[in-house]
């Protein structure tokens, strides 16, 4: 008997292309033995995960989330939750893609992100689980918390269609002399941190929000998070670490920054201020927040060659968008310079 694949698509993606490659990407599928449907989602809250959910305990074989990392988070959390879990694909249309980089998927043509099937590779996934009160919620890719990840709350939905990762470093930028340290406590495997922090991140994978090397020794199914906390840095500290970041990830040996493996992570603040949680790019809750690694919890299909020979996936301009993002970070600079003069 044939396996069954449910594609769970968001029609408004990447400029609604995935509307116009459904035939051609459930051709892929069917040659790969896999009898295929699909399901547009729909303005309702929550309508890729009920699907998701649906799906997987109707016997789906595999459930392939296209959209963007929202529509993956959204599918994860359908399924993670189940004793008996799917395979996932993802066919990456969204802003970023962070997860299809990580998992080494073509993220500028979705027939050929979709032909990864036919090598039958799959890597085993560690999924973050965070509780924040009585919630739960997976994610896949990151959890944070401060300021500067407070940007993918402002960034316009039509923006980000428009410019892409360019709108969030642009954001980024415009955010970067508004960073106030949080006064937090954080528990993880080795110690706890409490003091100041300007942010902190919570990394599944190398990549987040476009930058590649946020995380670069993070190995995928190793049951560890990566946790990076920034610590309390002025505008022009915190730009010196950007460009490290840029630079192969040498960021990580800053004094500013507390770079470490852990696999669980409790964080609030030590004063009572509100603390929002962003996991993959949404709003996860507010601290207390408590995060959980569930090693290799899915499966998903990935280029295991290209991952295992760490070949780098870079997006051919993610030169040229983090340029940009440079100019953009010193122009703020020497306009705050100027107003500091002024005054």
């Amino acid at each position: 008997m044939n396996k069954r694949a449910r594609i769970i698509y968001n029609p408004v993606s990447g400029r609604e292309m995935i509307k116009r490659q459904i035939p051609d990407i459930l051709q892929v599928y069917e040659e790969a033995g896999y009898e295929t449907s699909t399901f547009s989602t729909t303005p309702t809250p929550f309508s890729a995960q009920k699907e998701a959910e649906r799906a997987a305990k109707a016997g789906f074989d595999l459930i392939v989330a296209a959209g963007g990392d929202g529509t993956i988070n959204e599918v994860v959390n359908g399924i993670a939750g189940l004793e008996k879990r799917p395979q996932m694909a993802i066919l990456p249309a969204g802003t970023t893609n962070d997860y299809a980089r990580a998992l080494h998927i073509p993220r500028n043509d979705l027939v050929e992100a979709a032909k990864v099937i036919h090598r039958n590779q799959f890597a085993k996934m560690d999924i973050g689980k965070l509780r924040t009160g009585e919630e739960e919620r997976f994610f896949v890719n990151i959890g944070a918390a401060g300021y500067l990840t407070e940007l993918t709350y402002e960034v316009p939905a039509q923006q980000k269609a428009i410019f892409g990762n360019l709108a969030y470093f642009v954001k980024g930028a415009e955010m970067l002399p508004r960073i106030r340290p949080v006064s937090v406590r954080i528990e993880y495997d080795t110690g706890i941190y409490e003091g100041k922090a300007s942010m902190f991140f919570v990394a599944l994978t190398n990549s987040v929000g476009g930058f590649e090397k946020i995380a670069p020794d993070k190995m995928p199914g190793d049951g560890k998070f990566t946790l990076i906390i920034v610590k309390p840095t002025n505008f022009v500290e915190l730009l010196r670490l950007i460009t490290l970041l840029m630079n192969n990830g040498k960021h990580v040996n800053s004094p500013n920054i507390i770079y470490t493996k852990t696999s669980a992570i409790k964080a609030q603040t030590m004063d009572g201020s509100k603390m929002m949680i962003n996991i993959d790019g949404e709003y996860g809750g507010d601290a207390p927040a408590e995060f959980i690694n569930l090693q290799q919890h899915i499966d998903m299909i990935a280029n295991t060659d290209n991952m295992a020979a760490n070949i780098d996936p870079r997006d051919d301009d993610a030169e040229e968008r983090e340029e940009a993002f440079i100019r953009q970070v010193e122009e703020l600079e020497k306009n705050q310079q100027n107003t500091n003069n002024e005054e």
